[in-house]
Order: C-alpha cells, then sequence, then structure tokens
C-alpha cells in the first residue's frame, strides 16, 4: 500500500495551482497511491476590505493551514514561500524548496510600457516593497492599494480606471496570463520580495515518510538562493508585508545576494550587495542584513512599524 497523503492549501486559484502541481508530481511517485487536496482559509483571505500592511501579524497566509499540519488533518502543506514568516511553528519545517519560476515584477496596463505612464498615473499595489520603489523612479505615480487574487486584481484595472497595476511575474505565468504582461521590470526598478517565484512544502518534523516522497521535489539552487533572502529577512526581523526586498542568483556555486529596505514613500532606499560561496548563502544573509543596518536600516523600519 502507497502512501495516501493530504496537501493543505489556501482556496485561491493560484495556491490551487500549487497544490495541484504538488499533487501531480506526488502521484508519478511509486511510493504515493493518493493525494487528496484540502482547502484551508486563512486570516489573510479572511479580510479583505484593509491593506495587509495595516492588517499586521506574521503567517497571515500560513497559520492555519500549519495548525492542521499540527493536528495530523494534513501531511504536507503547499505554500508560495514569499508568505511564508521566517519563524515555522515548533514541530514544523520548510525545507522542501521547489524550482522558482521567474521572481520579478510585471505591469499589466494598457498597453504602455511603464516609462511611458502619464504624470500621475493611477498604478495598483497592496505592497509597501513595491509602493516605495516604485515612488523612488515616479514620485508622480498615484499608487491605490488593492486586494484579492491575480483574476480580482486583473478586473479592477477596468473598474477602478487604474493606469496600470503591479503583479509578480509567477503568479501570471502559473495562470496563464503570460498574454496580459505588458513589461517585466527590471530588477533595477523593483527588486523582488523574499522568496518571490519559489513554493515551498512544509512537513512535520520527524515524519520521515511525508519528507523522503516531498523530498523529491527539492531544487538545490533555487534553496540557496531561497534561504539566503529568507536569512537576510529574519535578521531585519521584517515580514512579509513591509518595505524590505531580496534576491539571490546563483553562478556555480558563488551567490551574488542584493538586497535593500525603504520607507513608504521611497524618499530613503538603503540598497547592497553581497557575494559567497552557496555553502554560506544564510550567512551571507545575516552579513547583508547587518551592513544595512549600520547604514540605517533600523531607523527605517522603526519608522515603517510606528515605533
Amino acid at each position: 500500500m502507497g502512501l495516501k497523503l493530504k496537501i493543505g492549501t489556501r482556496s485561491s486559484p493560484l495556491a490551487l495551482w500549487q497544490a495541484e502541481w504538488t499533487k501531480a508530481r506526488l502521484l508519478e511517485m511509486d511510493e504515493v497511491e493518493a493525494v487528496e487536496i484540502i482547502k484551508i482559509k486563512t486570516t489573510g483571505d479572511k479580510i479583505l476590505d484593509v491593506p495587509l500592511a495595516k492588517v499586521g501579524g506574521k503567517g497571515l497566509f500560513t497559520k492555519e493551514i500549519e495548525e492542521s499540519l499540527l493536528r495530523n488533518e494534513t501531511d504536507l502543506a503547499v505554500h508560495s514561500m514569499k508568505d511564508v514568516p521566517t519563524e515555522v511553528p515548533e514541530g514544523l519545517k520548510v525545507d522542501v524548496i521547489t524550482e522558482r519560476e521567474d521572481p520579478g515584477d510585471v505591469i499589466v496596463s494598457r498597453n504602455v510600457m511603464f516609462k511611458n505612464l502619464p504624470q500621475g498615473a493611477k498604478i495598483g499595489t497592496s505592497s509597501l516593497r513595491r509602493r516605495s520603489q516604485l515612488k523612488k523612479v515616479r514620485p508622480d505615480l498615484n499608487i491605490v492599494d488593492i486586494r484579492g487574487n491575480v483574476q480580482t486584481r486583473l478586473k479592477k484595472l477596468d473598474s477602478e480606471n487604474m493606469d496600470g497595476i503591479i503583479l509578480a511575474a509567477a503568479g501570471m505565468i502559473r495562470m496563464g496570463y503570460e498574454d496580459r504582461i505588458t513589461e517585466t521590470l527590471s530588477k533595477s526598478i523593483i527588486l523582488p520580495a523574499v522568496a518571490q517565484g519559489a513554493l515551498g512544502i512544509e512537513t512535520r518534523i520527524n515524519d520521515d515518510k511525508v519528507e523522503a516522497v516531498a523530498r523529491k521535489l527539492h531544487h538545490q539552487p533555487t534553496a540557496v538562493c531561497v534561504f539566503a533572502e529568507r536569512s537576510f529577512l529574519r535578521k531585519l526581523e521584517g515580514g512579509c508585508q513591509v518595505p524590505i526586498a531580496a534576491y539571490g542568483t546563483l553562478e556555480r556555486d558563488i551567490l551574488t545576494l542584493e538586497g535593500l529596505v525603504a520607507d513608504i514613500e521611497g524618499r530613503t532606499i538603503i540598497r547592497e550587495k553581497i557575494t559567497g560561496k552557496a555553502t554560506e548563502c544564510e550567512q551571507l544573509g545575516i552579513q547583508l542584513a547587518e551592513k544595512l543596518l549600520e547604514l540605517g536600516a533600523g531607523e527605517i523600519l522603526s519608522e515603517v512599524y510606528g515605533e
């Protein structure tokens, strides 16, 4: 008898795509007999009328799913890694990282490239990270908060008369909306969110059979970059809703990690990079964070947190 597994996931179309993708990969394995997807509503899914940055707290999109794992109601969880807090609950681990999709951000507009957007253009995004970086290069932009899944945000482009919306490339590609992308924004304009484009599989510690099959989906080059980025975020004590960005690239065994901290209006942005061995990825994340803290990142974050 093979393993009969239950995957815990959010019920958004993108989350379900990710869970279905994982299910299909697991069913290709001889050890797995059946896989069931369990939809779980998270705090972040319930609060749709408030910008996430104002909701506060960590684990807005993971807490209830993790609780189901700890109660043995599910066997593994599939998350967008950018939503996963850097501190995982005791008894669980997220050390299986799948191969990354395009980690960048894109603009969907009325066929107008970013540099040609009119003065005062109305741009939708729920991310402080995106807002701050956009305001740095285009202080004139009128940035408005939009929440909801990919489809909802695309509809709001028209229904709320916006000139453009900013979305993660990975979600657009996975949902089959690649043809709607007007432009992939350069990382010099917007540095990605920590772990954007990567999926993480969360399991119980010491659940060896589940861990063994999940491990087959692990992509070490992606994991090196993601672990470095998350180490950077952890040292800064930031959540996924603050204006912090980091992006790692790997060439052979050399990791280059770039990170930034910004104030909400983009008036001050501290951005640096570091290079080192892939085997020291987490230490490199800490070193880069310390470098930014020396340059004043702590003061910026205190202001963002209202401390």
